[in-house]
């Protein structure tokens, strides 16, 4: 039986001070995301900040007239959606559709920036997640220019497990090809060469997480600078 959620699921909630916390804790509501809702709209106005427990919520933006996007990054229990609510921009310029259902804990915008302008806790620890942000968004765009498909599968697969707390993750192949920018028939025959060397279990959608160790060794060097970046968060 899965734990009843608690804003503490989330590690930028968990890091805040007991009082701030508190403080927090009455505008927090627990909310189920499904997966593939849109949960913004592209240049819409944010109403609130989500911070995911049990699921992963990826941003995604245009890349051409057609409509195509593609994915940055996504985001799990390690951070919160809203970034652009504390950094002065009302209007999201993306997309965010949640890649993996689950819980997560919303909260008002006017109450994160009601605490974020006391200039304490919250405000140093967002700042520092802002950071890791771009710590990460700068070394995937190193990672996609010169690491291999199988690579890049192990530290998305590596995060993904980070991301839910979990040792297994839903992912279709679709899912996972457009997240490395990578086709699907590449990331397919990477996944089926971590299956058959008994790093994964692949099974209709599901992946099983069977050797971390050398998953890890077979991932690149991003998977740990990245993995760093967001434990600096927390320090």
């Amino acid at each position: 039986m899965d734990p009843v959620p608690t804003p503490k699921m989330n590690a930028l909630l968990a890091a805040l001070p007991k009082a701030v916390y508190r403080r927090l804790l009455p505008n927090l509501e627990a909310t189920t995301l499904q997966e593939g809702e849109a949960l913004l709209a592209s240049a819409g106005s944010m109403k609130y900040a989500y911070f995911p427990t049990s699921s992963i919520v990826a941003l995604l933006y245009d890349v051409d007239e057609t409509s195509a996007t593609a994915q940055a990054w996504p985001v799990g229990r390690e951070g919160m959606l809203g970034i652009s609510l504390f950094l002065g921009v009302p209007k999201f310029i993306s997309r965010a559709d949640v890649q993996i259902g689950g819980n997560a804990f919303r909260l008002p915008a006017a109450a994160l920036l009601a605490e974020f302008r006391q200039a304490g806790a919250l405000q140093q620890l967002l700042h520092r997640y802002v950071f890791a942000l771009i710590t990460q968004a700068s070394q995937l765009g190193v990672c996609s220019q010169y690491h291999s498909v199988e690579q890049r599968l192990c530290r998305f697969l590596l995060r993904a497990f980070d991301r839910l707390g979990s040792d297994e993750v839903g992912l279709t192949q679709q899912i996972m090809a457009d997240s490395l920018g990578a086709r699907r028939v590449s990331v397919t025959q990477a996944a089926m060469r971590l299956q058959a060397a008994d790093l994964i279990e692949y099974v209709r959608g599901r992946i099983r997480l069977i050797n971390r160790k050398k998953l890890e060794e077979r991932s690149c060097v991003c998977t740990a600078i990245i993995r760093r970046a967001f434990e600096a968060v927390l320090e």
